[in-house]
């Protein structure tokens, strides 16, 4: 596995690249509550308006994937710092936007910022603590992953009630100029500076492959499955990632190092993760539209009702991470991946116009206990099985296929949400404007049941790295 790299301020470095993943995240779903307030200040309809999360995941689609040249080619000191001071300039910029075109370039110029920072931290994590700590580090830096999206509802809830939605990008601008400032003094240079050939076709492959799937996913929300607008960027897209992966398995320095799924633990933990991040971005921006818009709850209080939720993430996180080592990826993919189940079927047979509060309450405290004890443990599973060089490719295809499914949750969603709707309106002509978006957001929620028993079924097959290398060695004897 190769020994760790010795830096003097670990757990320093450790904080900074996971508070600014933090905010970045945070950054994904923050502006979910803050959907209506815009729609009426700038005059716009809910599918532009849903481009400003959108956009934000399509631009890490994008980044994430060439993340893994540029750590190749710039230090750790200039990636962070850079994707600090790129952050900053995002969240200033969409603060003082006048009108809809700037809000949506300050978002993107933060994704562009949060995608640089987002491989670094994973691959910073790897090589400056020992694997006996590692555990207990993903643990928390699975809580950053999982927490940033989550929380970004119930905090944006209480600053659009409490001040105007411009302050979410205040607060994040003043917390990027703290972490500049420290980064400044603490981040150390750990990762190999190769300079690899940079290859232009592999760059344009993955930009127009994830671009298109992506594109098209958000773009089902409004137009039928079959219309050119979905079907030619989706086939563009198919196309471009063909070509993107065959091309990677034949160059010598590919951009991307597809044989990382050659690793059977790291391919089933990417999977677990995917499936993980589709159910935590759907949840994300379908329980904030179904307790304002059918509970009739403030965002204030929409927030509130979701933060035992988050709560349940930030107590288990460290627990699991402490436990990982002793109980394993396995048995924790499949209690977690059982509760995971039994939380969104109670959102299935609970949800309608007239479900209490509390219902809600549980229901999401059920899916995050679950949830917890999946992402972790089968990212740390994953990861643990590369060899050291491989680190960094590990990374970048984990998270670029992190920021699709955050994409296609967020678009799945919608477009079932929609397509919900319009069948309980036509079945129920004289049913209230509340009853209909329930029946939506309920409809909604078997694709996320579904999702979260193929994760059940994958967690029955997870090994210990160990194990798996050590099976193939006694393979390869006889």
């Amino acid at each position: 596995m190769g020994t760790h790299t010795q830096v003097k301020y670990p757990k320093a470095m450790a904080a900074i690249l996971m508070l600014g993943t933090f905010i970045g995240l945070f950054g994904e779903t923050a502006l979910n509550m803050a959907l209506s307030n815009i729609m009426e200040q700038y005059s716009i309809s809910a599918p532009i308006a849903q481009w400003l999360t959108t956009g934000y995941l399509l631009v890490l689609a994008i980044l994430v994937p060439i993340s893994a040249l540029l750590m190749k080619w710039f230090s750790t000191r200039q990636l962070v710092l850079g994707g600090l001071i790129i952050s900053l300039l995002g969240a200033v910029l969409a603060a003082l936007s006048i009108n809809y075109p700037i809000l949506l370039a300050g978002r993107i110029v933060q994704a562009i910022g949060t995608g640089l920072l987002i491989p670094v931290m994973l691959s910073v994590m790897l090589i400056i603590f020992p694997i006996q700590k590692r555990g207990v580090v993903m643990g928390i830096m699975g809580l950053v992953i999982t927490l940033g999206p989550a929380l970004g509802p119930t905090l944006s809830g209480i600053i659009i009630s409490t001040l105007s939605w411009p302050y979410i990008f205040w607060f994040s601008a003043m917390f990027y100029v703290l972490l500049v400032v420290s980064a400044t003094a603490t981040i150390e240079n750990v990762s190999e500076i190769t300079k690899p050939k940079i290859d232009i076709p592999s760059i344009l492959l993955s930009t127009i492959g994830f671009g298109g799937l992506i594109f098209a996913l958000s773009t089902m929300a409004e137009e039928a499955f079959s219309s050119t607008k979905v079907l030619v960027p989706l086939f563009v897209g198919i196309i471009a990632l063909i070509l993107f992966g065959v091309r990677q398995m034949k160059m010598a320095q590919p951009m991307i190092n597809l044989r990382v799924f050659k690793f059977p633990m790291f391919t089933l933990g990417t999977l677990t993760m995917f499936l993980g991040i589709l159910i935590i971005l759907s949840s994300g921006i379908l329980l904030p539209m179904y307790l304002k818009g059918a509970l009739l709850f403030s965002a204030a209080v929409a927030g509130l009702i979701l933060l035992p939720g988050n709560a349940v993430n930030f107590i288990m996180s460290p627990i699991v991470g402490a436990l990982f080592d002793k109980v394993g990826a396995r048995r924790f993919g499949i209690i977690g991946f059982i509760i995971v189940v039994i939380g969104n079927l109670t959102f299935v047979m609970t949800l309608s116009s007239q479900t209490p509060g509390w219902q809600v309450v549980v229901a999401f405290m059920i899916l995050f206990f679950g949830l917890t004890m999946v992402m972790m443990p089968a990212q740390t599973n994953a990861m643990n099985q590369l060899p050291r060089e491989l680190y960094s490719d590990g990374s970048a295809a984990m998270n670029t296929l992190n920021q699709v499914a955050g994409a296609a949750g967020t678009a799945i969603a919608i477009t079932l949400f929609t397509s919900g709707q319009n069948s309980y309106a036509m079945e129920y002509p004289d049913a209230t404007q509340q009853e209909i978006l329930a029946a939506g957001i309920k409809y909604a929620f078997y694709f996320t049941t579904g999702i979260s028993v193929v994760g059940l079924i994958g967690s029955f097959f997870v090994k210990k790295p160990t194990e798996v290398q050590t099976n193939k060695k006694s393979q390869a004897a006889a």
